[in-house]
């Protein structure tokens, strides 16, 4: 992998939001109109304490609650109140890149360098990425299409290692009838989902995903999303692991601006046999951070 020339932002020099440039009015409102039973798929998972993680800077959900009812009512009555109105709130603390979550474009580098143009030492402090955090993502509104893969080695989930191939997504367009078209966002179901609650160590230890070679295949059809039910997308360990670390992670983040939504919920729509739908997904707004706790939809 080597640095980018000029002439290789498509978006120009210093672009913030990637492929989501893609979208449009016509394609929202193409995606809008696909829906005919107004059914919803939630595609995501709670997060709760013990969700999986990867690595020390990983940290879990902890949520810890304050109530003020009595001292709240006591000192509400002080003051000349007669409803009694407690409350409770709490203090979260986690990873933005635990449970279904959506990675910014300046979560991983080539280097020092950052997508658009941008480097480490331009954008990345103590108080987050000043220019490619997912505050700068806009809402999306766009085709989602589903492609199984679960059953490629035989069973109703890939086994921890296996690299899914171009050819493999390939078959699994053909075999759902569908075609990848401009602005998707691809969901890739390996069937791995469901150790997330059932089996966390096994989840985050090892985990099937795509190859580099795949995910250049998916960009080269200018997408600008894709999922997976598991906890990278990539295939970890990698196929040239530890020699070539998260390639796809560069290549999709880094070399393409297509986002990574990882730990999404896909088994309902298999199940369902739904392939392609109105896909739905709104980041918070986290200033300059390097990704946040989505939920995504599916539309029918």
């Amino acid at each position: 992998m080597t640095q980018h020339s000029h002439s290789e932002y498509r978006w120009g020099e210093k672009d913030r939001i990637g492929a989501v440039n893609l979208l449009t009015a016509e394609t929202r409102l193409a995606a809008l109109r696909s829906v005919k039973r107004g059914q919803i798929y939630d595609l995501s998972h709670t997060i709760g304490e013990g969700a999986p993680t990867v690595g020390p800077h990983q940290t879990s959900y902890s949520l810890k609650t304050k109530s003020w009812p009595r001292d709240g009512i006591e000192n509400r009555r002080k003051a000349g109140a007669v409803n009694d109105a407690g409350a409770t709130m709490e203090h979260i603390e986690m990873s933005v890149h635990v449970g279904t979550h959506i990675d910014a474009l300046g979560h991983f580098t080539i280097g020092e360098n950052m997508y658009g143009g941008y480097t480490i030492g331009d954008s990345v402090g103590e108080s987050g990425i000043e220019n490619l955090g997912i505050d700068q993502m806009p809402p999306v509104i766009t085709r989602g299409v589903c492609l199984d893969v679960s059953s490629l080695d035989g069973g109703d989930y890939l086994d921890g290692g296996r690299a899914v191939t171009a050819d493999d997504l390939a078959a699994a367009t053909s075999a759902a009838r569908i075609e990848i078209g401009v602005g998707d966002v691809v969901c890739i179901h390996t069937g791995w989902g469901r150790f997330y609650e059932s089996d966390p160590e096994r989840y985050a230890k090892t985990e099937p995903g795509i190859g580099v070679e795949a995910a250049r295949w998916l960009t080269a059809q200018e997408i600008c999303g894709v999922a997976s039910d598991n906890m990278a997308i990539e295939v970890t360990p990698g196929v040239d692991h530890p020699r070539i670390q998260y390639p796809v992670h560069q290549h999709l983040l880094v070399e393409a601006g297509v986002y990574m939504i990882e730990n999404i919920v896909l088994d309902e729509l298999v199940r369902d046999g739904v392939a392609e739908f109105c896909f739905i997904l709104l980041p918070v707004k986290l200033k300059n951070a390097t990704g946040c706790p989505v939920r995504p939809i599916a539309v029918i």
